[in-house]
């Protein structure tokens, strides 16, 4: 059986989860459930016995098993629990390239087109763990954030230039606006991860005749650097949860991504000692606001 503590500490994990993940102890009886595993399974409640061929018949379902395991620490199981996140992710892309693998055998298939949509899948995958090895790399202190500063400017026109082509497919139009020699307390390369995640989310998500605004001010309390757009915006109750691993709101969850990109840039800033805030109202965009202390 669990412990109370660790009972409870299973269950704030399982609660804050963005994937259906069902904790089970010893004898298979529910420890805990995330929202999306209560969903996927109606009926289903704390110390409840479940049958493997539960499992089975939803397989987009995670299952954490505790019973044999040693004390974890609060750190252990955040990692367990971003382990099964990161399990569940990699799923859907792998699920899709079967499909269309398997409809390359059909007779009369479309094998170019197949092969194609399967190229993009295999692109995606490889975003996703290159995204998670990189959070790994910024949690585990390998890669330093801040040293030294960095001339903001010219990294912000050089990612501009590059997500040029895919802002016009997108119908957005980028803008760069503010002060010419702000400067951010960041490597050029930490600096070039966040404004292209920032920037990228906004050709993402703002929508066709929307505008992308990149900008740069040199403040009393310190340097800041806000990227906005007035695109559709985001809901005022995904607002909280923007920041977080995995985390899509329902416009989100009709487009591709890893939904790491904004966890990641939150991880940088804040490790680099900034601050970072997202205010929006449906249908009057989106602005995400970093802030760094006056040198």
């Amino acid at each position: 059986m669990v412990n109370d503590s660790r009972r409870e500490r299973a269950r704030s994990v399982a609660a804050s989860s963005p994937v259906a993940v069902v904790v089970l102890d010893s004898e298979r009886r529910v420890v805990a459930l995330s929202p999306e595993a209560e969903r996927l399974l109606p009926g289903v409640g704390l110390d409840d016995r479940l049958a493997e061929d539960a499992l089975v018949a939803q397989p987009e379902i995670l299952a954490l098993f505790f019973g044999a395991l040693p004390e974890l620490s609060a750190y252990q199981e955040l990692r367990m629990g971003f382990t099964a996140a990161v399990s569940h992710e990699l799923r859907t892309p792998l699920a899709r390239l079967l499909a269309l693998l398997e409809n390359a055998t059909l007779p009369g298939s479309d094998i170019d087109g197949l092969m194609e949509q399967a190229v993009r899948e295999v692109e995606e995958t490889r975003e996703l763990i290159d995204d998670v090895l990189f959070l790994g790399e910024l949690e585990t202190g390998r890669e330093v954030v801040s040293l030294g500063r960095t001339r903001a400017k010219p990294v912000v026109d050089e990612i501009v230039d590059s997500l040029a082509d895919r802002a016009d497919h997108a119908g957005v139009t980028l803008a760069v606006d503010g002060d010419l020699d702000v400067e951010l307390p960041l490597r050029p390369r930490m600096l070039r991860v966040v404004v292209e995640n920032l920037v990228a989310n906004s050709i993402r998500y703002a929508g066709q005749g929307t505008t992308c605004t990149i900008e740069l001010l040199s403040g009393d309390d310190g340097p800041t650097l806000t990227v906005s757009d007035d695109g559709g915006g985001v809901p005022v109750t995904d607002l909280p949860r923007l920041f977080e691993r995995f985390y899509r709101g329902d416009q989100a969850r009709t487009s591709r991504g890893t939904g790491l990109g904004l966890a990641i840039v939150k991880h940088i800033v804040t490790s680099a000692g900034g601050t970072i805030d997202a205010t929006s109202e449906p249908g009057r965009g989106l602005t995400i606001r970093i802030a760094f202390p006056r040198s």
